[in-house]
């Protein structure tokens, strides 16, 4: 019988998408964007209890969020939720994971997934995970669930798969970042190519061998410190370890170098939730193809996402995809497809006062 994997919920990122809802305080994994009552990373514990063991679960996130992580998750134990002192991106959050489970069991499986995303077909997603689970025992393989695309998105990373794998399984050819609309195409109309889900299957040796041949920065780092792992001395060691390492994603440090990379190309209603846009594809509209979270009366107005808190009476004419949203003390009026300016926004915002970030 195959061991219960060890499951890695990375929940440290900024949401800076979903600004000004999302903000640096409360990022947009902590709420209930999709108003289910439970939170996004609280969807994502739920969705993972019928693969594992609540002992086999670990939460990466900012030290700042500790406090957020407990009150959201208290099935959890005070050790099963690593902090991390800075950002680092994905290659050096999932290190630290990594070589903590593999000092608690060196022929551990581990399934990594992000903490933000939506998953509508549980029963499909359950059959991929145990698929990956099986394809992952081979020694030395990197598993990554890949979405078969419905669509030509721009907004999402591409995987490019070799036809002639077994069962499912695909040997990696290439990997794309975001492309154009007319690359977009391409690779739909292509069939070889599958949306990059930022979900990964692997056993903790397979991953520190790659460590070692592709990032033997992160690996010399963490084997250095494994014995203080689990220890009174692991934050001390980790304050250290994240001041010498750089800031780069799995994506780019190994998946995007090793020869040993498979996917298996899903369908399970996915989706990254990764602006307001793709959340706004995924609510209720009206006969103008508007969402209304507000008390609002719309006026020659289309395709737009209207998101206001509160007892304002909100008065829209003649916008066509447009979103307003009205959180705290920040009111956004932009582009509803303007998630590329985001980060502008935010950095501008910022130079008016940390309290609007």
């Amino acid at each position: 019988m195959q061991k219960k994997p060890y499951i890695v919920i990375m929940a440290g990122g900024i949401g800076s998408r979903f600004w000004p809802y999302s903000r640096n305080a409360c990022p947009k994994q902590f709420l209930d964007i999709l108003g289910t009552g439970r939170t996004l990373l609280q969807m994502t514990f739920d969705r993972y209890l019928d693969v594992s063991t609540i002992d086999k679960f670990f939460v990466v996130t900012n030290q700042s969020y500790f406090d957020q992580v407990r009150e959201q998750l208290p099935e959890l134990d005070e050790s099963q939720i690593l902090t991390e002192p800075q950002r680092r991106n994905t290659a050096t959050c999932i290190a630290y994971a990594t070589y903590k489970i593999q000092a608690l069991d060196p022929e551990a499986s581990m399934i990594v997934a992000p903490a933000d995303h939506l998953i509508t077909q549980e029963k499909k997603f359950h059959s991929a995970i145990s698929k990956s689970l099986l394809a992952a025992e081979v020694e030395g393989r990197l598993i990554t669930m890949g979405i078969k695309p419905n669509r030509p998105e721009t907004g999402y990373g591409y995987i490019q798969y070799l036809e002639h794998g077994e069962e499912g399984v695909h040997k990696v050819k290439t990997f794309t970042e975001k492309p154009n609309a007319k690359l977009a195409k391409t690779f739909v109309e292509s069939g070889d190519f599958v949306w990059n889900s930022g979900m990964f299957i692997w056993k903790a040796k397979s991953l520190v061998a790659a460590y070692e041949k592709y990032m033997p920065d992160v690996a010399e780092v963490f084997s250095e410190g494994r014995n203080q792992l689990g220890t009174e001395r692991e934050p001390e060691f980790i304050l250290k370890a994240y001041s010498l390492l750089k800031n780069i994603s799995i994506d780019n440090g190994i998946m995007e170098q090793s020869e040993d990379v498979y996917v298996i190309p899903t369908e399970f209603g996915w989706s990254d939730l990764g602006s307001w846009n793709s959340l706004y594809e995924l609510k209720e509209k009206d006969k103008n193809k508007n969402v209304v979270e507000s008390n609002a009366v719309l006026y020659d107005t289309h395709n737009s996402y209207i998101k206001v808190d509160g007892n304002k009476l909100v008065v829209v004419q003649g916008l066509d995809n447009y979103l307003i949203n009205e959180t705290d003390n920040v009111l956004l009026i932009c582009k509803l497809d303007a998630e590329n300016k985001f980060r502008e926004f935010v950095a501008n915002a910022k130079k008016k006062g940390e309290d609007y970030v």
